[in-house]
């Protein structure tokens, strides 16, 4: 089954904090976390078709035009699953995290997940009802693996069509 992570700048590993205008791109293969995350990926059956990127100040500049392109994207690459993040405690990635986790599963009937730390309080109060946002530790803090696990596990049983509110409960803010 194929999973598609959406990344900023510095997730993607092609831009610093500085390059926040990066323009749209992608790669047909595993960069990023999704690199961390291929054992995870691999127990639940998922292989990254894509990984999707852009600037967080670019998304932030123009978000429902940045937002409707990945969406585009997304669609033409047909994935049973998306993940956007983990965003950690980057705040505008964050929040570019959740608006498009949104608007694919709003618009491209794809179930997406995205992936934060606690500290981005407001996104995730705004997102919480309509997306699930596995919890994550602050970049650098302990429990990341645990985080990727969770993230991977929950991208695999939402691919399979699986009922996963218990994992949401345990996994997610809610």
């Amino acid at each position: 089954m194929k999973i598609i992570m959406i990344y900023d700048q510095i997730q993607s590993g092609l831009g610093t904090k500085d390059d926040n205008m990066m323009p749209l791109g992608g790669v047909r293969e595993a960069i990023g976390p999704a690199v961390i995350m291929a054992p995870h990926l691999a127990r639940e059956n998922l292989q990254v078709s894509a990984c999707l990127y852009c600037g967080s100040g670019l998304f932030l500049s123009d978000p429902s035009e940045v937002s409707r392109k990945l969406c585009a994207m997304v669609r033409k690459l047909s994935p049973e699953v998306v993940v956007c993040g983990p965003a950690y405690d980057f705040r505008d990635y964050g929040e570019m995290c959740a608006c498009i986790a949104a608007d694919i599963a709003d618009n491209e009937n794809i179930p997406a997940i995205a992936a934060m730390a606690k500290v981005n309080k407001a996104v995730i109060e705004r997102f919480k009802g309509r997306i699930p946002i596995v919890k994550t530790p602050m970049k650098g803090e302990a429990g990341m693996r645990q985080a990727l696990e969770n993230i991977c596990a929950l991208a695999g049983s939402l691919a399979r069509g699986e009922p996963a509110d218990d994992l949401i409960r345990r996994v997610c803010f809610l």
